[in-house]
């Protein structure tokens, strides 16, 4: 009888002593529903799926959101949207089975992702679009907020440079984005400034760079080549126009044709202190960031914002880059 009364009493002394050398119980931070516990912890999760995570301007983006969103309490979880809209949409319904609180969604299609927006719409799940807008008015009416550059005033000062360079006079071609809303609008706002200023100018060739910089590459190389005249290219983004750049110099016809880009990003401002771009109409997506997160955070607090904001763009020619001190970042 001692004997058992003995071994009771040293478990007990073993087990009150694992629990006390053990430290601090670890406690999960998440109730299951994307909400804080009583400790204080993780609020929840923000979904954020765009067109290329590789290009850098939705990596500033995802950086930037990722920070703001973990200021505020929040985990963002930034997925490749890789230009696919049925992967695309396969995410969102992940997001929301993941009970994510939000999704921060770039459509890689301004029509093609409209079921997986309908689909967070009928859960309850908010979506905040930014840079591109979905094309349907009804499907816009189910997303929270948008917010993004004006790109047809983007493309109108690209109009306008290119109306400088060329005297308004002579064959251009495009590289643009069919699929992509924005780079759309790019193009319709170039054209209008075309249009409206007395322009000359023929355009041989309009072909798709799909935003990047091989592609943009191998279409402008396509497009000299069945042009021979052409004396410049709008591309509608700074890959492109960089990929363009690369076609003229193996062609050596650097002297004969000038290549204006678009977003203002650190290597497209590079570009243009280096002379391989005229101009990149400045787009400023830390501050598209930064405003889709604080447009999440008024929303979940059910404070009024604005549904949908346009960011003017600037023209970013070589004196803008000869005295820009932040040649390796994109404009504030």
């Amino acid at each position: 009888m001692k004997r058992h009364c003995f071994l009771s009493l040293l478990l007990s002394g073993l087990l009150i002593s694992l629990v006390s050398c053990g430290g601090k119980k670890e406690t999960n931070t998440d109730d299951g529903k994307g909400g804080p516990d009583k400790s204080g912890g993780s609020k929840g999760s923000i979904g954020m799926t765009c067109m290329d995570l590789n290009n850098p301007f939705f990596r500033l983006i995802a950086d930037v959101m990722e920070k703001e969103a973990s200021k505020a309490g929040y985990k963002l979880i930034a997925l490749n949207g890789d230009t696919n809209p049925v992967l695309q949409n396969t995410q969102m319904r992940d997001f929301v089975a993941q009970e994510c609180k939000a999704i921060f969604l770039h459509p890689t299609d301004s029509s093609a992702v409209a079921d997986g927006i309908k689909h967070a719409f009928d859960a309850g799940v908010p979506v905040f679009t930014f840079d591109m807008e979905m094309e349907s008015a009804e499907v816009r009416k189910m997303v929270a907020a948008h917010i993004g550059s004006d790109n047809f005033q983007g493309g109108q000062l690209a109009g306008e440079s290119m109306m400088k360079l060329t005297g308004g006079k002579g064959e251009i071609g495009i590289i643009d984005l069919p699929t992509a809303n924005s780079c759309v609008k790019r193009v319709d706002g170039f054209m209008d400034y075309l249009k409206k200023n007395g322009s000359e100018l023929k355009i041989v060739s309009t072909l798709n760079g799909n935003g990047k910089v091989d592609v943009g590459n191998k279409v402008a190389e396509e497009m000299i080549v069945a042009h021979p005249d052409i004396v410049a290219i709008f591309a509608i983004n700074d890959p492109c126009g960089l990929g363009a750049y690369r076609a003229i110099q193996k062609l050596e016809l650097t002297d004969q044709i000038t290549v204006i880009g678009f977003d203002g990003s650190p290597k497209g401002k590079k570009g243009v202190l280096d002379k391989k771009l005229y101009d990149t109409p400045q787009q400023f997506p830390r501050k598209m960031a930064i405003e889709t997160v604080a447009n999440f955070l008024k929303h979940q607090k059910g404070d009024e914002f604005e549904a949908s904001v346009f960011l003017p763009c600037k023209h970013y020619l070589h004196e803008d880059a000869a005295k820009d001190k932040n040649l390796d970042g994109w404009g504030e």
